[in-house]
């Protein structure tokens, strides 16, 4: 039904929204079909087992008091981050902790100060061993806001009438992206919603379209990485044949069955299995990078993070390649979406920081996502303990970025309102200043080190000689082509830092000489 027409569409919408009818929905409008023959899938229930996390969040709760066992584990899992007693050919989340571990440290009181010393030290120690400094920036794009999510949480949802529903035009897609590149972004990640009016062919032309972007003096795109809704095994290897897109991110929203029942009623993404296996069809379709993600606010965040652990080791178990990233949103107020302050489940700043710090220490090999849904003070707050990918400079409205002033969310038409409004460059500016390097590399991707081949570099500590060089050049073109004075001045003796922080005396020479380049006009230089 992809082909309906605007007028049979809107009259469908009104149907649906007064019949509110699930079965009807679904026979309307799956955004993308399955057309593979024989597709054996495993079972939603052997991937999340509801009653395993119960048992073991409830079954910890008499060692999460017992300083020793709480120390033991912090102590294992820093030793499991360095490899000591494990064959570093094992899969990724056999380096981390397991599901009762983890379980363990979720159920110790936040207000136990002795307890998140600990915690934070750990997980900042582990994140610099294999992250470093380096904090990776990139922009989203929505290319649409029309959707027929009945999602309860979400400003896009169909029956919020207040808000204005567009697409992007391909003419639009162009100017969207010059604009995100003329703020100094390499890498972007595109989003839409799930709706007839904008069908997933649309979608497939616009990241081709993003791809070829350029503008002066030196803007291209380097990296696309996609949230999207559920795609079957054929549109999977239709968007793989693209050679346009990195990482395929979907977060499941919420783990919990009922509650994910009770906060889509109707609608394509009501079907919690389509959604759930829908990394499994990335895989099948040839995509191994995948990212995950779960909105913490929804339901009780501890059965949320388990649940991540239980997703990304069925993927690694089954695929031999675990996600690639895991985000982690905290849910928003959305215009005409009262649902936000009617949850009992909100995560309180102290908890998110308790979450966002185990998830660290459990799986120490995963890239950690953060968006501008968080305040500046909450995200410097996470970089020091977990955080090794951020948003910049965000807008969720469609069009906004050519349009409107940067980090201007006045209008409340996105999909949820931010909490970090500033510009890139003062984005980049704070880092610098606090002692990280924003990083737009997108080197990994093009020299084929991603899933396995990644983690064996950074298994064997070597981000140092190859993610953080690249980082040090993107900075430097950013610096010459985009910042501001203010950043600049800042920038420069930055770069002079981060260059005696390179170890190996050999890259060290050789990046100064690149630096040199990028002074004299050359870009887009990598290890």
């Amino acid at each position: 039904m992809l082909s309906l027409q605007k007028s049979s569409s809107s009259k469908l919408i009104q149907k649906l929204n007064l019949q509110n009818s699930s079965s009807l929905y679904r026979s309307f409008s799956r955004w993308s079909p399955e057309k593979e023959k024989n597709l054996i899938l495993p079972k939603s229930s052997d991937i999340i087992n509801e009653k395993e996390i119960w048992e073991v969040l409830e079954s910890t709760k008499p060692l999460a008091k017992d300083p020793k066992v709480i120390d033991d584990i912090l102590e294992k899992a820093k030793e499991r981050s360095l490899l000591k007693g494990i064959d570093s050919s094992a899969g990724e989340f056999v380096q981390g902790l397991s599901l009762k571990e983890t379980a363990t440290l979720l159920n110790v009181d936040v207000n136990n100060s002795q307890f998140m010393d600990k915690l934070l030290n750990t997980a900042l120690s582990i994140k610099e061993r294999i992250y470093g400094n380096r904090i990776v920036l990139f922009a989203p794009l929505y290319t649409s806001n029309y959707c027929l999510g009945s999602c309860k949480y979400c400003g896009y949802r169909v029956a919020n009438k207040e808000i204005p529903r567009s697409f992007l035009s391909n003419e639009e897609i162009v100017k969207e992206v010059g604009a995100i590149q003329k703020i100094g972004h390499k890498r972007i990640l595109m989003l839409c919603g799930e709706h007839p009016k904008y069908p997933f062919e649309n979608f497939l032309e616009a990241v081709q379209v993003a791809s070829k972007v350029k503008t002066p003096p030196h803007g291209d795109v380097r990296r696309i990485n996609i949230e999207i809704p559920s795609l079957s095994v054929t549109d999977m290897k239709r968007l793989k044949a693209t050679n346009c897109v990195g990482t395929v991110a979907l977060f499941q929203e919420t783990y919990h069955r009922e509650t994910f029942k009770d906060l889509h009623p109707y609608g394509p993404k009501s079907d919690y299995d389509w959604r759930l296996l829908n990394m499994d069809r990335a895989n099948l379709g040839g995509i191994d990078d995948v990212g995950l993600g779960a909105l913490f606010g929804l339901f009780d965040y501890r059965f949320e993070v388990l649940s991540l652990l239980q997703h990304a080791i069925h993927l690694e178990n089954t695929y031999n390649s675990g996600p690639h990233t895991i985000s982690i949103p905290r849910l928003r107020p959305a215009k005409n979406t009262p649902y936000y302050g009617n949850t009992e489940y909100l995560v309180d700043d102290p908890n998110f920081i308790k979450l966002v710090a185990i998830l660290r220490v459990s799986v120490p090999y995963t890239g950690m996502i953060l968006s501008t849904r968080e305040s500046q003070k909450m995200r410097k707050t996470l970089m020091h303990i977990g955080i090794s990918q951020m948003s910049a400079g965000s807008r969720t409205n469609i069009g906004s970025y050519n349009k409107k002033n940067e980090g201007d969310d006045s209008s409340g038409e996105g999909q949820f309102t931010l909490a970090d409004l500033r510009p890139t460059d003062e984005v980049i500016r704070d880092l610098l200043e606090n002692g990280y390097l924003p990083s737009f590399c997108t080197a990994c991707y093009r020299l084929g080190r991603t899933g396995e081949e990644f983690m064996s570099i950074a298994k064997r500590g070597d981000i140092h000689n190859f993610c953080h060089p690249n980082g040090i050049l993107t900075v430097a073109e950013y610096l010459h082509d985009y910042a501001s004075p203010t950043t600049r001045s800042v920038g420069f003796d930055a770069l002079q830092r981060e260059l005696s922080n390179i170890p190996d005396p050999n890259v060290r020479k050789k990046v100064s000489k690149q630096l040199k380049q990028i002074e004299n006009g050359v870009r887009d230089m990598y290890w």
